[in-house]
């Protein structure tokens, strides 16, 4: 049986659900992401779970989109189904109604950032680091700009979005992007969850409902244009470009 890529589990009214697939850095593949979609359901359709936590092996949490996915035969094609497949995760993530918390201790690229920006509660360990890279390809954060504008103050959103530049734990802090940062976050993770145990579950979901409903009605007023836009720009010569940079390990003609 093949091991799976994203590895569920209950304890003491807790799913976790980790990310592990070390082959490419958690990164967004097909398969992730329809086990990401099928623990996420599994957990909001379980009465005996409270919160949700996501969590990682080794030294990523996630590296955003798999690249040599997206640069399949029909790119473009290949790129509108794996969008509609992201914005499926961002809405599951701020719509189920139970709390989901992210456990990282390493390094989150691009998409990774959107589902961080998705959780309700965000710890980070001091070695973790992040960034935006979607320009340096080629691209822009179309979809998870659905979960990352809400929670990032305006000046560091423009500043990160333009540069792709890495930025550290206390920094994402600072502008938004996590709760608290953590020498251990998995044990201030389960503090968390352990004061999450104290609501009820009925009340729970409605304060999570208050806070994520204006998230909710963007990602139904702008999904479906996000993700046209996305996929209009693969197979362009700029992402074409990039992609191939990125993926031979080299700098795209335009930084040379």
């Amino acid at each position: 049986m093949t091991d799976p890529y994203v590895r569920y589990e209950v304890r003491e009214r807790i799913a976790t659900l980790t990310l592990d697939s070390p082959h490419n850095r958690n990164a967004l593949s097909s398969r992730l992401v329809t086990e990401l979609l099928d623990g996420l359901d599994r957990a909001a359709g379980d009465p005996d779970v409270r919160a949700i936590v996501l969590a990682h092996t080794g030294n990523t949490f996630c590296a955003g989109a798999d690249l040599s996915e997206a640069s399949d035969a029909d790119p473009a094609l290949a790129m509108d189904e794996r969008s509609r497949a992201m914005i499926a995760v961002l809405r599951a993530l701020v719509a189920t109604p139970k709390p989901v918390l992210a456990q990282i201790d390493g390094n989150v690229r691009a998409g990774g950032m959107g589902i961080v920006a998705g959780c309700d509660i965000v710890v980070a360990g001091p070695g973790s680091s992040f960034a935006l890279t979607e320009v340096r390809i080629g691209l822009a954060p179309f979809m998870i700009s659905l979960t990352l504008l809400p929670r990032l103050d305006p000046r560091a959103a423009s500043r990160y979005y333009l540069t792709g530049e890495k930025f550290d734990a206390a920094t994402a802090a600072s502008i938004g992007l996590v709760t608290l940062t953590a020498d251990d976050p998995a044990a201030e993770v389960a503090r968390l969850c352990a004061e999450l145990r104290k609501g009820a579950p009925q009340a729970l979901a409605e304060a999570k409902r208050l806070v994520n409903a204006p998230v909710l009605a963007e990602i139904a007023t702008s999904a479906e244009d996000l993700a046209r836009r996305s996929a209009s720009f693969f197979g362009s010569p700029e992402v074409r470009e990039g992609m191939t940079a990125f993926l031979q390990r080299r700098p795209p003609t335009w930084a040379e």
